[in-house]
């Protein structure tokens, strides 16, 4: 009698040393769920980077293939203007 209640004691002691462990220790529940969140805004951060790669891709293959994103580029944030063209400036009226 004496020998079950023995056995029993020592099971549910390791069954509480297995919980603490499960939840307090190294590696536990709430480390994986803080892991798990870091991976999901790195996948999200990485989602982002892929994105943004692929649009430099292409704006690199724009720049050295075509003359026409080049051309583009001067006009937009140079002002430039081709030989033969003329070249009108509208200003607004001052009596706004």
């Amino acid at each position: 009698m004496w020998r079950d209640k023995w056995i029993l004691l020592v099971l549910l002691g390791l069954l509480g040393l297995l919980q603490y462990r499960l939840w307090f220790g190294k590696n536990s529940i709430p480390d994986y769920v803080t892991k798990q969140q870091e991976a999901e805004k790195q996948a999200l951060q990485n989602a982002n980077l892929v994105q943004r790669n692929a649009l430099l891709k292409a704006d690199i293959s724009d720049l050295t293939i075509g003359l026409e994103a080049i051309e583009e580029r001067a006009r937009n944030e140079l002002g430039l203007i081709k030989r033969g063209e003329t070249f009108y400036r509208i200003l607004p009226s001052e009596e706004e």
